[in-house]
């Protein structure tokens, strides 16, 4: 695996906001509309997420199987892959490549035990035949790069070492945006600790400026992550109840 983000895949992979914003024509036929394919992505994020916790993998694995999950919409419809199928077979897909194995089996049962719901149930050949789909539509490309790693020496840099649990939730918050489809992973990290400066009300500006990035960058992401905490307020169940209802059953 790539060790250096520069000659990653990643880095080639990376997309401009309006190629990410697309909704497949056989989604619109559905009636699912770029609201609708966002707060589908979000309530993904967040099965792959519950998914996790119960077989018990490190949030790394997480963000790589909502980074495949998310990159896989780039290119391919929700109708051709449902999510309810295709967020499991993302989060075991990325346990075996961050060296995390989890038995599609496991999977399988945890599904059924926490979601009653007979359309989120799947078989463990259906999650092993979506694998090679997902390995086919990400073009074998699963390398990603995460914002974790140096967290702790840029918080402690900035002398913000207190602040390193609510910088890592930051971090995990932007996975239910698609924010790690466009920016480098450090530009995230840094937009993230921008975000825990405003929080805590600590003036950050001189340790930023001897970094020496681009603050443009940084502070858009950082405000995307504010606007998207604002918006998750009017988020209701019903909102997001609809827009799944449009997947309809899956085949």
């Amino acid at each position: 695996m790539a060790t250096n983000f520069w000659t990653s895949t990643h880095l080639k992979e990376l997309l401009e906001q309006e190629e990410v914003d697309v909704v497949h024509n056989l989604d619109k036929q559905r009636g699912i509309t770029l609201d609708d394919f966002k707060l589908i992505k979000l309530q993904m994020t967040n099965y792959i997420a519950r998914l996790a916790q119960n077989v018990k993998v490190r949030q790394r694995v997480v963000a790589t199987a909502v980074t495949y999950m998310r990159r896989v919409y780039t290119k391919r419809s929700m109708t051709e892959y449902d999510p309810r199928l295709l967020a499991p077979s993302c989060l075991y897909l990325a346990a075996k490549s961050e060296e995390s194995t989890v038995q599609a089996r496991l999977l399988v049962f945890y599904i059924k035990k926490i979601y009653p719901d007979e359309r989120y149930r799947c078989e463990i050949k259906e999650i092993l035949e979506m694998e090679m789909k997902i390995l086919e539509a990400l073009n074998y490309y699963l390398v990603v790069f995460h914002p974790y790693r140096s967290l702790p020496q840029l918080l402690q840099d900035a002398g913000m070492s207190d602040a390193i649990q609510l910088t890592w939730g930051i971090v995990n918050d932007t996975y239910r945006m698609d924010l790690i489809l466009i920016h480098p992973p450090y530009l995230i990290g840094l937009a993230c600790i921008y975000v825990a400066s405003v929080l805590n009300e600590k003036d950050n500006t001189a340790w930023f400026e001897d970094l020496r990035v681009d603050m443009n960058v940084v502070k858009n992401i950082a405000m995307e992550i504010l606007d998207f905490y604002d918006k998750q307020r009017t988020i209701s169940d019903e909102r997001v109840n609809a827009a799944m209802h449009k997947l309809g059953l899956r085949k």
